[in-house]
């Protein structure tokens, strides 16, 4: 049977490989890029999966002083998706991450979501 001492100590470590990971992680999902598109892929915006901007593509089309509107829209709606698929990327590697850590699907780390 383990001492107090031996199962604070366990419990220490896997916290800290725990922070390990998430850090990680974090880098991981720093460096996985993503794309948002609206209007046909006529507004374009690529973004990490950790939701971080890397630029906005707007076609030649749109720019027109009377399509102003238009275009705020779109480029709007273009974040927006850019935002949703960098959420979608992390939450699956963050579910990949907990089932190597062998815990159980749902499980809910602080900080993980």
């Amino acid at each position: 049977m383990k001492s107090m001492e031996e199962m604070m100590a366990a419990a220490q470590q896997a916290a800290e490989t725990i922070q390990n990971q998430m850090s990680d992680m974090q880098v991981t999902l720093d460096n996985i890029e993503v794309e948002g598109s609206a209007g046909g892929g006529l507004v374009k915006v690529r973004a990490t999966a950790k939701g971080r901007i890397l630029g906005v593509q707007i076609d030649d089309s749109l720019m027109v002083k009377e399509e102003k509107n238009i275009v705020e829209d779109l480029v709007t709606a273009a974040f927006n998706d850019a935002r949703d698929k960098a959420d979608r990327v992390s939450a699956e590697k963050m579910k990949e991450m907990q089932s190597g850590m062998g815990l159980p699907p749902g499980f809910n780390l602080p900080g993980m979501g």
